[in-house]
């Protein structure tokens, strides 16, 4: 257990922006009163971080910026609490994929230079269990990229996790990108391929594992970038979904949010966000190139996660499973005891899901 609590931090996450970024991303917005202190001392702790930026910049450009990426990265899509930081977890145990991890989505411009000492006192500050659930938490654990940047550049969808009430905003510029401009996406693709480089230099991998929800809106985009980039997408019973992500989002939101949002507006907004992240999704996977896309429900993946990695691998011509078979076995077996949270539905929930959402429980077939 880490010295903080998480939803008790006296900070956010923007500590570990750049300068830049930091005041883009705040600029025009109000702070509700309640949050005042704690975005002051992150904007201080920001501006002194954001002084050693140069240093990794420097030597991004002398040793990463030019350097080829050997494969085309593997995406690893769906919404958020579709099982995906599973899948993320088992993938990872093969060493020839690099990842970034939970340290860098936090400092992802102190990873070239003082890494050592801020991550020793992240892994002190910081909490073993992710708050909404029981998957663990440690510094080099491979974590979704959209964290890592929302600290890199103000073109994200995380920054609604600062201010939700733009949260439809953020959806259609940064999401979907259905309303960005030409500009920010040449910054995205720039600032995402960097960081690419980075975590593959960080963890020694040859091919970057990607698990990042809001990719599963861009497929378009990354298809561009990556024209053989391979990609699996991951489907879970949409009652499952909502009732899991409006906890996560509720909870998660409590330590880095800088204004208020009710219950209720959340709750319509995680509805309203579903749909359009699914029918981009959908609008677009056809842009992947035969071969390169393999769909799975969860419920499936989760019965049999060593045996459908292999099918996976196979399927998509992944390299290495043979080099990392016994590790993945091991992950997976010891994950056969795992505790999940149980949800019940309730009549509500139901009626929600059925009334949003029944176009996904009819094309995938899940009911009560």
């Amino acid at each position: 257990m880490g010295l903080l609590e998480f939803n008790k931090l006296p900070i956010n996450t923007l500590v570990g922006a750049d300068w830049a970024t930091f005041r883009a991303v705040c600029d025009g917005r109000d702070i509700d009163r309640g949050y005042r202190q704690k975005y002051m001392l992150t904007k201080a702790v920001c501006r002194l971080l954001s002084l050693l930026t140069p240093i990794q910049d420097a030597r991004y450009r002398r040793r990463l910026a030019d350097k080829p990426l050997e494969h085309p990265p593997v995406f690893i899509l769906g919404h958020w609490r579709s099982g995906t930081t599973f899948m993320h977890n088992v993938f990872s145990c093969d060493s020839h994929f690099g990842y970034n991890t939970t340290y860098q989505t936090v400092f992802p411009h102190l990873m070239m230079f003082g890494q050592a000492f801020f991550k020793k006192n992240m892994a002190w500050l910081m909490p073993d269990k992710r708050p909404t659930d029981n998957m663990e938490l440690s510094v080099d654990l491979p974590q979704e990229e959209e964290f890592a940047l929302a600290n890199m550049m103000p073109y994200t969808y995380y920054n609604f996790w600062f201010f939700p009430k733009y949260m439809h905003e953020y959806c259609d510029r940064y999401l979907t990108f259905e309303r960005i401009t030409p500009e920010e996406l040449r910054v995205f693709e720039e600032v995402f391929t960097k960081l690419i480089k980075i975590s593959l230099w960080n963890t020694h991998g040859t091919q970057f594992l990607s698990k990042n929800p809001p990719h599963t809106g861009r497929v378009r985009e990354l298809v561009k970038m990556f024209p053989d980039a391979k990609f699996i997408y991951l489907v879970r019973n949409p009652y499952t979904v909502f009732e899991s992500t409006r906890s996560f989002f509720n909870n998660t939101i409590k330590p880095l949010k800088l204004e208020d949002i009710s219950p209720e507006e959340m709750e319509r907004n995680i509805l309203d966000i579903y749909t359009k992240l699914y029918k981009r999704y959908q609008a677009d996977k056809a842009l992947i190139p035969k071969g390169n896309l393999v769909e799975v429900k969860f419920e499936d993946y989760e019965t049999d996660a060593f045996g459908m990695t292999r099918q996976i691998y196979a399927d998509l011509g992944l390299p290495g499973f043979k080099e990392a078979e016994e590790a993945i076995r091991a992950y997976t077996d010891k994950k056969k005891g795992y505790k999940k949270n149980a949800y019940k539905y309730d009549d509500r929930t139901v009626r929600l899901v059925e009334e949003n959402w029944g176009y996904a429980l009819k094309d995938w077939g899940y009911s009560m």
